[in-house]
């Protein structure tokens, strides 16, 4: 799938877009999710000012997906942040903000 849509526990659609494999990511703020293929299960929630370093930050590889989404706005990111993680509380927490 090129886009996944996350709901958080207030019910607001997330939508992010795969980071595939071998490319790129702009060095822009964001947040994240890790999700296992084959699955909807959220393995890992993470938020950064750069989300170019945001995979390795993940520890993702093989049989799990990044995906990104842009935020510029900080208390976006953040708010969307803290209503992921109420909705999928066994998710890992990656991230920085600074």
């Amino acid at each position: 799938m090129a886009f996944i849509d996350l709901s958080g526990v207030s019910g607001a659609k997330y939508r992010f877009r795969l980071w595939r494999d071998g490319t790129d990511h702009l060095p822009i703020a964001g947040n994240f999710v890790v999700v296992l293929e084959g699955s909807a299960e959220v393995a890992v929630i993470g938020m950064t000012n750069d989300l170019s370093q945001a995979r390795s930050a993940t520890k993702a590889k093989g049989e799990a997906h990044v995906y990104t989404r842009l935020n510029v706005a900080r208390a976006t990111r953040e708010a969307e942040h803290a209503d992921l993680l109420s909705h999928y509380p066994k998710a890992r927490v990656v991230g920085e903000e600074g």
